[in-house]
């Protein structure tokens, strides 16, 4: 029979399950030597409630759901290197597939961290989830862990609202966000490839892609993403440079523009940002110019609407 093990606490099964109250800031250890000891003969799925049972580490499979792309190999080592001393601290929480093997649902990177350290078997949950919950589940386990670069969060998102049919505001109503910040991640998806790929590397900032998204001419957003990637440009000196481009075209014009504003234009737009919580943008000088305001939902339109009316 596979060793039980109760769990005392709570984790990310309750958030999604009224019935799962007991999974989170376990006390649970399980090492190499607990692994030789304890030999599963009876499929870990017969476990109920909130036993937890070991299963050899070869029955998990990724889910193909799982938002979380790349695992990065150093990070992997040093988990593998803390679990061989202080073993899996919280279980795998998994789906069973039906053909002999388990779906990871929530931790896949502990899984790959214990196959690293040499563990033969992993402490295992088995929960029944539909193909709709597994991916929300791993999308929310990681978008806790802030395991995910920004693309592989957009593309969850989307992923999650395609699948399950649900708008921005029930998405962020789940995830427990803003739909600001939903709908700015989904943003993302609009930039051609190879800048997606600069994001996921770290290349270029979320703040450095939304300047990029809001210049409609596509050549004059290849210039600035080049001027982006080959010069130290901030993110609100791309976003200043943004919206001149959206004006000229040019970017040099445009740089030499930024660079010689007036302290004074720069100073209220400064004040403007501020006051509003949104991006905002005086464009020309003291006699003649106009003022950019962005807002992301209708809620930040509403309260924009309300300062500016007094």
């Amino acid at each position: 029979m596979p060793r039980r093990i109760g769990l005392g606490g709570k984790g990310i099964d309750a958030l999604l399950d009224n019935n799962d109250d007991n999974l989170q800031k376990q006390s649970l250890q399980v090492t190499q030597s607990d692994s030789q000891i304890i030999k599963s003969e009876t499929p870990a799925a017969k476990t109920k409630g909130h036993d937890v049972s070991l299963l050899s580490v070869d029955k998990l499979v990724p889910n193909p759901g799982q938002p979380r792309k790349n695992f990065d190999k150093t990070e992997l080592q040093e988990l593998a290197d803390s679990i061989k001393t202080f073993g899996i601290i919280q279980p795998i929480i998994a789906a069973n597939a039906g053909d002999g093997t388990y779906i990871i649902i929530a931790g896949e990177r502990r899984t790959r961290a214990a196959k690293l350290a040499g563990l033969a078997e992993v402490p295992v949950i088995i929960r029944d989830y539909t193909d709709q919950k597994r991916l929300e589940v791993s999308l929310i386990e990681n978008i806790q862990r802030t395991d995910l670069n920004p693309i592989e969060e957009a593309a969850a998102y989307k992923n999650l609202m395609d699948f399950s049919g649900i708008s921005q505001d029930e998405l962020a109503a789940r995830m427990g966000k803003n739909r600001s910040t939903v709908a700015n991640a989904l943003r993302l998806l609009k930039l051609p490839v190879e800048m997606q790929k600069s994001v996921e590397e770290g290349k270029v900032s979320s703040g450095h892609a939304r300047a990029l998204l809001s210049v409609a001419n596509v050549k004059a957003r290849d210039n600035l993403y080049r001027e982006i990637l080959d010069s130290d440009v901030s993110v609100r000196e791309a976003e200043k440079r943004a919206a001149v481009l959206n004006e000229s075209g040019d970017i040099k014009k445009t740089a030499k523009k930024v660079k010689n504003r007036l302290p004074d234009v720069v100073a209220m737009e400064e004040k403007l940002i501020s006051t509003l919580g949104t991006k905002a943008a005086i464009i020309g000088d003291l006699n003649k110019g106009r003022i950019s305001i962005e807002y992301f939902s209708m809620d930040e339109l509403d309260k924009i609407y309300k300062i500016l009316i007094g």
